[in-house]
């Protein structure tokens, strides 16, 4: 009998330690003469920092370290551009930026330590919109360069030429704004240096590896002199990649003091510290023939990277590339440009630029539709890109199931019989459709797309994984448990997925661009199979049978004509260990995608081994009277190749939609004179449950030929098409069509009431 349990649904494997209290987040973990960091953040947008006293606080009781700019190492970090040092020394580019950190006995102590430190600062002017940073007289934010920190510029075929002989074209400029993460858990990192001399540092993290080059780069180590361990991590959604200060500021601390330092982000601290989603300002023209299919497009961004670029212009980048290859679309232009602000920066966000190009979009195929009188649903039918083909910008597409996500998602919401019938009372009901595509790994960091994945099966018979692609609560180590386990024939609960550590697990990138499941599920696949055939030859050698005549059942190796012939894997495992130039079974398994390195010249490239679609209809009630939208009904199909958990993927795809429709309607990050103004749980409006339909998900099984077992990603394409679909069923409700995110009751008002006096555009 099978113990498999891919394609049904279990819990994570995490789940139960976690609900009993038992998992060990970086917060939690205790040390014997273990600091408490606390942090100064320089309250003005722009200012010369003109001196530091740490006097009064050193001498406060207690207090073991205050460090300032100038005590830190002299190298800069950052993803794009090498730009921000570890505390601000000399200039101040936002408020929040951190100037000097504290290492006290308590946390108390540090904070109390915090208000004894005296900074003279010096305000200077602030740039704080794009175009006042993008002006003739403007002064460059960074030292030697004006403030474009990114430009992207690229024509296929004949756009003009294309949109001279379309029957329709159409342009419209959209905006959206900052969305903050949102995590249960906020940055949070313990460092101690050890016994070696060696840096040791738990954090929450979705990349160990990554983490470990920033903080030996910039702390100026040796990468074998630096340890990360990724704790349990809370929650990730892009914003505990390499953007966040947290674990530098640890180390830095650690390093001074000699012992261990403890540094946890409050929620106001986080906030501060952690990166947004890129606010972005699109202007979009297409040009269609009379029956919807898409000609030309043609793009142009204005984006806002904050003070430091981080991840934004990789961001930008997919603004700007990645929704043209979810069409059969040969004239396609794009100039993208990211601009430097003097406000909290921005960067990595689920979705990874995604949400803000495809709400621009699947507007627009909406208005389009409406003016040429044809279905939105066949507009997108028509344009959707299949199995087979190859994309404008070079991209494979080796599965889809973006017709039946469609057809499955409304059919669910009732598509047919409620589109265009919001009828007469007060409170009117429409229904809206958007499709998304997004990727299943990424070949653009370097030229390795790629994991590896180590197994050993101990003298018990069960197994243990390690493998440094991260969890956040998505659910990796389930799926990596899930293969494991199926290919070795063995009980799931008798598979353990240790944590990532660099100094055990091999080397990985970690949880980004949906790229887990697909590459490190295909790395477990071969060195599961590396460990079943090291139990086949030792079976063989014991039972004096050939491999070919042996089978794997149920933790044990059989003789496949005589069942009753076997040896258990801890049997096999004991005895590779106790004989002549035996050792234990531990084996290893590399997967890379035979995908193409990013060509940064051409913009060109099959850049993922597979490409994940999700397509959502949507339902809202709009109050014409308030203003106020509420969503009444979702139903979110997510393509996500073949679904290893079934009950994972629906969690993902429904945390998305939430995710999506608080972005819609209810978050903004407010940043006012520079400053945020809404950095707390109760002025940044989250959506409460109540505010949320009975949120409902399909999955779409389209087999990926690259995929472990026809398995791509399922947790970023779900969060794509819902600020689409919430405008346009907006639209078909009342009537008006709103650009500028998020939809709220005060532009809904002002919307409905021009559409009143004759002007249909919001």
């Amino acid at each position: 009998m099978s113990t498999s349990t891919i394609g049904t649904s279990v819990p994570q494997v995490s789940a139960q330690a976690k609900v009993l209290g038992r998992a060990q987040y970086a917060g939690d973990i205790q040390m014997p003469g273990m600091l408490h960091g606390k942090v100064l953040r320089n309250p003005y947008p722009h200012a010369r920092i003109v001196s530091i006293d740490t006097s009064e606080a050193l001498a406060l009781p207690g207090v073991r370290a205050v460090v300032t700019g100038g005590d830190g190492p002299r190298t800069c970090w950052g993803t794009h551009h090498k730009e921000r040092r570890i505390l601000a020394e000399g200039v101040a580019r936002f408020a929040g930026e951190e100037v000097a950190a504290v290492a006290a006995v308590t946390e108390e102590i540090a904070r109390d330590a915090l208000d004894l430190i005296h900074v003279e600062y010096e305000e200077l002017p602030a740039l704080l919109t794009p175009e006042a940073a993008l002006a003739a007289d403007a002064l460059g934010i960074h030292p030697g360069r004006n403030n474009v920190s990114h430009e992207i510029r690229f024509e296929r075929g004949d756009v003009d030429g294309a949109l001279s002989e379309a029957h329709l074209v159409h342009e419209e400029t959209y905006t959206t704004h900052s969305q903050y993460p949102g995590y249960m858990e906020p940055m949070a990192t313990v460092a101690r240096v050890d016994a070696d001399g060696r840096l040791q540092v738990w954090t929450s993290t979705q990349s160990a590896f990554l983490a470990r080059a920033r903080l030996a780069s910039t702390l100026e180590l040796p990468v074998s002199m630096v340890r990360v361990t990724q704790a349990t991590t809370g929650g990730g959604f892009g914003g505990k990649i390499i953007e966040d200060a947290n674990n530098l500021i640890a180390g830095l601390l650690a390093l001074h003091t000699g012992q261990p330092v403890r540094l946890v982000n409050n929620r106001l601290e986080d906030f501060l510290a952690c990166c947004s989603s890129v606010p972005e300002r699109i202007t979009l023209t297409l040009g269609m023939d009379r029956e919807g299919r898409i000609l030309a497009k043609d793009v142009r961004i204005l984006a806002d990277c904050g003070a430091y670029s981080g991840l934004s212009a990789e961001v930008m980048h997919v603004s700007a590339m990645r929704s043209d290859n979810m069409h059969r679309l040969r004239n396609v232009r794009s100039h993208a440009t990211l601009v430097y602000t003097h406000t909290p920066p921005h960067g990595a966000f689920r979705g990874f630029g995604g949400t803000q190009m495809l709400f621009a979009l699947n507007s627009h195929i909406d208005t389009m539709a409406r003016k040429l009188n044809l279905d939105p649903l066949e507009v997108h039918r028509i344009n959707a890109i299949e199995r087979g083909e190859t994309s404008v910008h070079g991209w494979k597409i080796g599965s889809t199931g973006l017709q039946e996500c469609l057809t499955q998602c409304t059919d669910a919401i009732g598509w047919k019989e409620k589109r265009g019938k919001p009828g007469k009372s007060a409170k009117r009901r429409g229904v809206g459709l958007a499709a998304a595509m997004h990727v299943s790994g990424n070949r653009t960091i370097g030229d390795w797309d790629g994991s590896t994945v180590l197994v050993k099966i101990n003298e018990d018979g069960r197994a243990v994984v390690q493998c440094a692609e991260a969890d956040m609560g998505q659910g990796a180590m389930t799926v990596l448990a899930q293969v494991v386990a199926h290919e070795l024939q063995l009980p799931l609960e008798h598979v353990h997925v240790m944590q990532p550590d660099t100094d055990s697990a091999p080397y990985a990138i970690g949880s980004l661009a949906s790229r887990v499941t697909i590459v490190a599920g295909n790395a477990a696949i071969v060195a599961a199979r590396a460990a079943r055939d090291k139990l086949l030859a030792q079976a063989s050698r014991l039972l004096g049978v050939p491999n070919e005549e042996l089978e794997l059942a149920s933790g044990c190796v059989r003789v496949i004509t005589a069942p009753d012939r076997k040896s258990t894997y801890a049997e096999l495992a004991r005895a590779h260990i106790w004989r002549d130039g035996g050792e234990g079974i531990q084996v290893s398994g590399t997967w890379d995608a035979q995908t193409q390195m990013f060509d940064k010249t051409t913009l060109m490239g099959n850049i993922a081994p597979a490409y994940s679609f999700a397509a959502q209809a949507v339902e809202v009630e709009v109050d014409t009277e308030t203003g106020q939208v509420v969503v009444t009904d979702s139903y979110l199909s997510d393509d996500c190749g073949k679904a290893l958990n079934p009950q994972a993927v629906h969690g993902q795809s429904n945390g998305a939609a939430a995710q999506a429709i608080g972005w819609t309607l209810y978050e903004q990050l407010k940043v006012e004179d520079g400053r945020i103004a809404n950095g707390n749980f109760a002025d940044y409006t989250m959506p409460p449950p109540d505010s949320l339909p009975m949120l409902r998900s399909g999955i779409v099984e389209s087999n990926e030929p690259n995929g472990p077992y026809g398995a791509k990603g399922a947790s970023e394409t779900a969060i794509l098409p819902g600020a689409a679909a919430i405008a346009n069923a907006v639209f078909d409700a009342v009537g008006v069509r709103i650009t500028d995110l998020p939809i709220t009751p005060e532009k809904m008002l002002a919307a409905m009431r021009r559409r009143n006096e004759g002007d249909q555009h919001a």
